[in-house]
């Protein structure tokens, strides 16, 4: 079974919500597309424009985050009922900004993966290393870790329908992207890794992305590989020149 491609964008700290409705119109013009799917995962303030805006288009909303409890006294945090009930499809989950600015630990990121199947919001799996641990050769390694914790607990049938982006960290906004090589390898242990998991069928079935400095300019040659099933795109997801990476073919 072929995987579709997901250009995904991850829009973080930015946008009001009334820029938010004047940028995903725009986007609807930029972004149509009958063989790529499309996402974007907007601060939870912009959920509501971003649902009605997208509404009759082929755009997807998904959430930055969510919380692993189902109500209570978390000041600030976003439940999962909520983004269900607000329209969302998607949640980014252990984005290595969670990670280092806000300590989330893989043993939350399984949490939350876990209560995000259980309203069957998809997990959108974010794993990746930094410079230094490339340097050290345990890139794979450490990643495998990442990835064994957050699907504890999963069944096959669901692994099959989460996203896993990869992300080294030292490609994040920098402007420095792994060779599509690079990405390959580390999206193809992954694969390899789904499959000691689980199974053939999971391991082909399941969507990896690759996230660091996407742009129109590399799109089809990342997206041309085996393994990698579209882009978690930061910030070139925030004008409309995105639809050049969703329309990475033509």
């Amino acid at each position: 079974m072929a995987r579709r491609i997901l250009a995904a964008g991850n829009w973080k700290m930015n946008k009001t919500p009334s820029e938010t409705t004047a940028l995903i119109e725009e986007m609807k013009k930029t972004c149509a597309s009958d063989t790529v799917d499309v996402l974007f995962c907007v601060p939870a303030i912009d959920i509501p424009a971003a649902v009605a805006a997208a509404k009759d288009s082929n755009i997807q909303i998904g959430a930055e985050n969510m919380y692993f409890e189902e109500s209570g006294a978390y000041t600030g945090e976003v439940a999962p009922a909520m983004l269900v009930d607000a329209g969302v499809s998607h949640v980014i989950i252990g984005h290595s900004e969670r990670r280092q600015y806000f300590a989330e630990t893989d043993e939350m990121v399984n949490k939350k993966v876990l209560k995000a199947i259980e309203h069957k919001l998809v997990p959108v799996i974010c794993c990746g290393e930094t410079l230094e641990q490339r340097e050290q050769g345990v890139t794979l390694d450490w990643i495998r870790v990442q990835i064994k914790i957050a699907l504890q607990g999963v069944a096959a049938e669901d692994a099959k329908g989460v996203v896993i982006a990869y992300e080294p960290i030292w490609a994040i906004g920098t402007g420095k992207t792994a060779t599509s090589d690079q990405a390959e390898e580390v999206c193809k242990g992954i694969r390899d890794l789904l499959r000691e998991l689980y199974d053939d069928e999971t391991a082909e079935t399941t969507r990896i992305l690759y996230g660091g400095s996407v742009k129109p300019g590399n799109a089809a040659e990342l997206f041309g590989k085996e393994d990698i099933d579209g882009g978690l795109v930061g910030g070139a997801s925030l004008t409309p020149d995105f639809g050049g990476i969703v329309n990475y073919e033509k």
